[in-house]
Order: structure tokens, then C-alpha cells, then sequence
């Protein structure tokens, strides 16, 4: 029976880098985890341990810093597209490269201009593909985003079986942890603004939508990116019902009208789905 190399590819994982931009007394931070992964004709290091088509990790990890030194770090999604097409172009037997960043946020502190806290918000991120046939896919996002609702959700009208134990809910909390990403569709101007504006839909959406299912509030904020920010085509969002339960204070002679909760770690339901428009293009590898 023949047996062949499938698809495979190799890299540097989470390549930490901290960019420091000096201007004058004040100072700007970006911190950023680098991911870089190449593809290719990659069949003799696989099958005889031939290494000359190998561009070695530990090269990966140096360009990373090296770029960061020469072109410097702005938004996320250029940097990943400097060093994607640098990869891709860099050695003949490279065909194509993914480079992933996740950038963790830090707030100046004001007493100095050089002193920062650490964000304890959501992580950016952005995933880039380049091939040596020039295609290119961006597709940006940000995890950790925890939102939460005391009222303005409902669970009922749900299908039973034997091992239902679920009582309707007409008022709970709904709570969240946002993973959600975002195909851009082409060429994007701003890569600043349009993380802003699509963070800032996801907001409004699912603080205006009354909910009667979290399926339903992940659609009304895919929707509403999709709506307001013209230059992505397809929302990717995962969704875990982070669920609060309130507790039984009777026995304390005490009444709860939905003011004591215990906040449960797990199990817990996980709502995912993609929302795009009709004719969004062809996603390619974007979503690798």
C-alpha cells in the first residue's frame, strides 16, 4: 500500500517581542507573541533528512526581531505581511508562509512618560497568509472580551427530551468571553480603525440586542461589523455561556429577586458560527 507526505508545515512558535519606540521623553510599547510557519517542497527533509531546503526556526525567530529593528512595529496585520511576504519570497523551496500575532495592550501610566500598566482587557490579533503566487489573506480578530448582561436575556421554547432538567428562563444573566475574528476583503486603509470600529460594533450589538438565545446575539454582532465596516466580508465568533445561577438564600431567611448569583466555572455551553456576506470572495487559506 503507497504511502505519501500529506500537508505539513514548521516553524517558530510565539516568538515574544517587545518594541520599545523612543521619542524624545516619551516612549511608545507594543508587545507582541510572533508565530511564524512556512510551507512548501518540503518532501526530502521529510523522507531522507534532507535539510538544505530548510529555512532553520531559529532564523524565523531572528528575522522577527530584525524587522522589528528596521521597519519597526505599528499595527499588527503590516507587521505580519512584512515578514509573511519576506518568508515567502526569502527561498525557493518556501511556498508559503503564516505568520500569527497576538498583541497584549499596555495603558501609559501618567505620572512619567515612560511608565505603562498592562491592560486587563482583550488580546488583538491577526493571522496572515502569503503565497509566492502573490496571494495574501488577512484576517483580524481579538480574544478574551468578556461581556456581560444583568438583564435582556432569555432561554425558553427549547427543545425537551427524558434528560431535560433546564427550567425556562424569562430574565438571566448573559455573560460572555468573545473570541471573534474577521476576514478583510482586500486591501484595508486603516487597520487602526477598522479593529475599533469592528470592536465597537460587537459592543453595541450585543448590548442592544434583547436576547432570547446566544446563537441570536452572536448573529446581531456579526451582523453589525458586517454592516458597519465595509472593507471585512466574514465574522467568525465563539461564543461560551459563561452562566450565573442564582442562589437559593431561603434557607437564611432571606428572599433573591435576582441579585445573587454564583458565577459557574464550567461545565459550560459554547456557541459558535460565522456570519458573511452573500457574496463575499473566496476565503482561499485564510482560514488555516
Amino acid at each position: 500500500m503507497p504511502i505519501i507526505l500529506g500537508p505539513n508545515r514548521y516553524g517558530k512558535a510565539e516568538t515574544r517581542l517587545v518594541r520599545v519606540t523612543r521619542d524624545g521623553a516619551t516612549h511608545h510599547l507594543k508587545d507582541l507573541n510572533v508565530s511564524t510557519s512556512l510551507s512548501g517542497a518540503m518532501e526530502p527533509v521529510h523522507l531522507t533528512g534532507d535539510n538544505s531546503a530548510v529555512l532553520p526556526t531559529d532564523t524565523q525567530k531572528n528575522t522577527v526581531y530584525a524587522f522589528a529593528g528596521k521597519h519597526g512595529v505599528d499595527q499588527i496585520e503590516d507587521f505580519a505581511l512584512l515578514l509573511a511576504r519576506h518568508f515567502a519570497g526569502s527561498q525557493p523551496a518556501i511556498h508559503h508562509a503564516r505568520v500569527e500575532i497576538e498583541e497584549y495592550g499596555w495603558s501609559r501610566v501618567p505620572v512619567t512618560p515612560h511608565s505603562f500598566v498592562r491592560d486587563g482587557g482583550e488580546v488583538r490579533t491577526c493571522v496572515v497568509h502569503h503565497d509566492r503566487d502573490g496571494r495574501t489573506t488577512v484576517v483580524s480578530g481579538l480574544t478574551d472580551l468578556v461581556l456581560l448582561n444583568t438583564t435582556g436575556s432569555e432561554f425558553h421554547g427549547f427543545a425537551v427530551d427524558q434528560y431535560t432538567t433546564l427550567a425556562p428562563a424569562a430574565d438571566r444573566v448573559l455573560a460572555t468571553a468573545v473570541t471573534a475574528r474577521w476576514r478583510h476583503a482586500g486591501d484595508t486603509p486603516s487597520y487602526a480603525s477598522s479593529y475599533a470600529r469592528v470592536r465597537q460594533s460587537l459592543l453595541e450589538a450585543f448590548a442592544g440586542t434583547h436576547s432570547l438565545s446566544l446563537q441570536q446575539t452572536l448573529y446581531a454582532m456579526g451582523e453589525r461589523a458586517l454592516r458597519t465596516c465595509e472593507e471585512i466580508c466574514e465574522v467568525r465568533l465563539t461564543l461560551p455561556n459563561r452562566h450565573h445561577f442564582l442562589v437559593d438564600l431561603a434557607p437564611f431567611g432571606l428572599d433573591n429577586e435576582g441579585e445573587v448569583y454564583h458565577a459557574a466555572d464550567r461545565p459550560y455551553g459554547l456557541i459558535e458560527g460565522a456570519v458573511l456576506r452573500e457574496d463575499a470572495p473566496d476565503a482561499a487559506f485564510a482560514w488555516e
